[in-house]
């Protein structure tokens, strides 16, 4: 039977929430700074805070996770039972299934360890199954904060080669970039600066977010992860953290020059995301379907294919628009809605 619903998708660095009524709608999407990294408790408080837009009534929540990768954990099955164990900690009074891709949905209270690989890392299964529904064929591209996901669609089924991270990193259906968190160092060894080859120094000092600032292309709701160097996010100090990939002060060049550096720092990350695109369509014609804080990437990567571009947005009924937009989070709206249509429910 459907009814309102809940979808979680519990990262390593930010926990996202949808929320569904009995038709479908969405009625709110809601997303929440989660540095899992630095204790369990990140996700507690950010289970309460998002916990609050919800009546108390709904009952029936589902799960995804990509958080059992941090370092915290000692291994993806450590990783996925102390999250559950957070999750039922929390949700005690409720229905709570766990999206275990392939598998489909198993209740909390029934996840085993013979569950973990389908359970871990799973969330880009949803989203893709999901897009699937809609499109005979096409290229399901999802580019978040910290990870790209890369789905061929055929005859509405989702073609994935591989299924773990290890597995869709082999394959290029992961490549591990995003738009936040990445490195500034793990997207370019080196630029052209003032019409010279630089190398990049291989530190820490920005990230992919300072980039997107300066292109004016990072929205604020989307801008929650702390900097490299714990300051503030603003123009001037996002080109202070860039010039000193290149050893410099932000002052010893105009800032149209650390402008010019960034649109470079970004045709680089997207020539690598448009190459693993390539690999999964084969020079065949697809629809690319965009999804993530990213997705204005797809909609690029799609014109210099020649490809149509949709929005994963345009596949979804929005009844009450958020800070956030429904494709911004789009595994926690999509397994909230498989987990209403009972073809999905459940696999023990």
């Amino acid at each position: 039977m459907q009814q309102h619903i809940i979808g979680w998708d519990i990262g390593g660095a930010h926990l996202k929430a949808a929320w569904l009524n009995e038709q479908g709608e969405i009625l709110g999407v809601y997303q929440a700074a989660c540095p899992l990294w630095q204790g369990m408790e990140t996700l507690e408080i950010a289970l309460a805070e998002i916990e609050t837009h919800f009546p108390e009534e709904i009952k029936h929540h589902v799960i995804t996770m990509t958080g059992e990768l941090v370092d915290l954990f000692t291994s993806r099955e450590a990783g996925v039972m102390a999250i559950l164990a957070v999750i039922e900690k929390n949700l005690a009074t409720k229905t709570v299934n766990v999206y275990a891709g392939r598998l489909g949905f198993i209740n909390l209270s029934e996840v085993k360890t013979s569950h973990i690989n389908d359970i871990a890392s799973a969330n880009w299964h949803a989203s893709a199954s999901y897009a699937a529904q809609h499109c005979s064929r096409g290229l399901f591209v999802d580019i978040g904060s910290t990870t790209t996901d890369i789905l061929l669609l055929e005859n509405k089924q989702v073609q994935a080669q591989g299924y773990t991270d290890f597995q869709r990193l082999q394959s290029a259906e992961l490549v591990y970039t995003g738009i936040v968190r990445t490195a500034v160092m793990a997207v370019a060894g080196s630029v052209i600066f003032k019409g010279v080859a630089t190398g990049v120094m291989r530190e820490y000092f920005a990230t992919m977010a300072d980039v997107y600032r300066l292109t004016e292309e990072l929205e604020p709701q989307h801008d929650q992860s702390e900097t490299a160097d714990g300051a503030e996010k603003t123009i001037m100090a996002s080109a202070r953290r860039l010039a000193r990939m290149l050893g410099c002060d932000i002052e010893d060049f105009d800032l149209s020059d650390w402008q010019s550096l960034s649109q470079q720092l970004r045709e680089q990350q997207r020539l690598s995301i448009q190459a693993a695109c390539e690999r999964q369509l084969l020079s065949q014609p697809a629809t690319l379907i965009g999804a993530g804080i990213g997705r204005f990437l797809v909609q690029e990567i799609a014109q210099r294919l020649g490809c149509e571009y949709r929005d994963f947005g345009d596949l979804l009924v929005i009844k009450q628009q958020s800070t956030m937009q429904a494709a911004d989070c789009a595994p926690a709206v999509a397994i909230a809605y498989l987990a209403n249509h009972s073809e999905w429910l459940l696999v023990k």
